[in-house]
This record gives structure tokens, C-alpha cells and sequence, in this order.
């Protein structure tokens, strides 16, 4: 079956990111396998640089803010974790998430 992409204009960003947030734990554990909770917040390696050691990129697990503080990357929702995690911009990465993550907004 093939899915059909939903057009720019019936995205709501806010809509996917709080569906993200409903699923948030089980998302994470997908996008970034490495990590684990410290806190409340999801401690993981930032894939998208040479990051050996689990600590300064952290997510929040209840909001979905995100910063890695090594560097100056941070986000404050889901979206923008996903978007930044895969190269993406925003309306791709919300996209993405519905289409390929089954995330319904």
C-alpha cells in the first residue's frame, strides 16, 4: 500500500510534536539506543558529531527540550530533535514523523 504525502498545509507542528510527547520514551529509545533516563532526562551520544561519552546531550523527557552542551545545538520540542537528528527541517521532519513513525496528529 502506498501512503500518499500530506500536503504543507496539513501539518500542525504543534499537533505532531504533541503526539511525539505521548510516545516520547519509546521514540527516544529508537532515535538515540544508546541513551538512558538520568532524571527525568534522556542522556544520550549526539550522532551527529564525534561524541564518545553520554552526558552533555540531553533531552528532556516531559517537554521535549533538547540541548546538547558541548556545542550550542538545542531545540524545544520533538520535532526539532528529529529534525536535527536527521539533517531535516522542520516541516520534513513532521512529515517524516507521521509517514514513516506512525505519529498521528
Amino acid at each position: 500500500m502506498t501512503t500518499k504525502a500530506l500536503p504543507l498545509r496539513h501539518i500542525h507542528i504543534p499537533a505532531v510534536n504533541g503526539a511525539c510527547l505521548l510516545r516520547f520514551p519509546a521514540l527516544l529509545q529508537r532515535w538515540l539506543p544508546d541513551g538512558r533516563i538520568i532524571g527525568g532526562e534522556w542522556v544520550a551520544r549526539n550522532p551527529t558529531r564525534a561524541d564518545r561519552h553520554a552526558g552533555s546531550f540531553k533531552i528532556n523527557m516531559t517537554t521535549g527540550r533538547w540541548a546538547d552542551f558541548a556545542t550550542s545545538d538545542k531545540g524545544g520540542d520533538p520535532v526539532s530533535l528529529y529534525a536535527y537528528l536527521n539533517g531535516l527541517s522542520q516541516i520534513a521532519a513532521a512529515r517524516e514523523l507521521i509517514e514513516t513513525w506512525g505519529v498521528t496528529a
